[in-house]
């Protein structure tokens, strides 16, 4: 089994960490320039602001909610996320890092994927008061799809095990993903 263990709002969270006055509030952390949105917090994606976008398409939306704007510091999210991958790397001797707030580590062999996956969530908010997701599943798609699960859906508390779900609830989650939504599969197929 593959788990992949991902830092939710990573760049918001290491704000957060080092400015409590942002806990609870809608922030938005910008690009190089300043000029796009690249890491949004739940409150402001709950306000409607899109990934990406242009800084100057929403300023006046940012301003009606008085949503906290920040630069980037690539230097900051580079050593917490060095501490994340660092702490992540005592419960897997195969650790994949696949960006810089998340990466996969194989399960096989452990027993009690799901006390593991809840473990993690704690051990990370105790030593780094990261917030994270934790998808687990037998290859690295079903694992991202887990993942997905795990943070859309409040009702599983931040960790999905694809083998504690019946196949027909399985297949029903995948029958409600936009096949352009499936990690390394998607964009290929959509076409079709």
């Amino acid at each position: 089994m593959i788990a992949l263990v991902d830092v939710n709002n990573f760049y918001v969270s290491c704000e957060r960490l080092f400015n409590p006055y942002l806990h609870d509030k809608p922030v938005v952390v910008l690009s190089n320039n300043d000029g796009c949105i690249i890491s949004r917090s739940q409150e402001a994606k709950d306000l409607g602001i899109k990934m990406g976008q242009p800084l100057f398409k929403v300023k006046a939306l940012l301003k009606k909610h008085r949503v906290q704007v920040l630069s980037s510091n690539y230097q900051l999210y580079a050593d917490i996320s060095d501490r994340v991958m660092t702490l992540l790397s005592e419960f897997t001797d195969i650790q994949e890092v696949y960006s810089i707030d998340e990466c996969f580590l194989n399960m096989d062999g452990q027993d009690n994927l799901g006390d593991i996956a809840h473990k993690i969530r704690i051990r990370m908010w105790q030593y780094l008061r990261m917030p994270v997701c934790v998808g687990i599943g037998p290859t690295k798609v079903l694992a991202k799809l887990a993942n997905r699960c795990a943070k859309k859906d409040p009702y599983w508390q931040g960790v999905f095990l694809t083998n504690n779900i019946t196949k027909s609830g399985m297949h029903s989650i995948m029958r409600s993903l936009p096949i352009d939504q499936l990690w390394g599969v998607g964009k290929s197929l959509s076409l079709k």
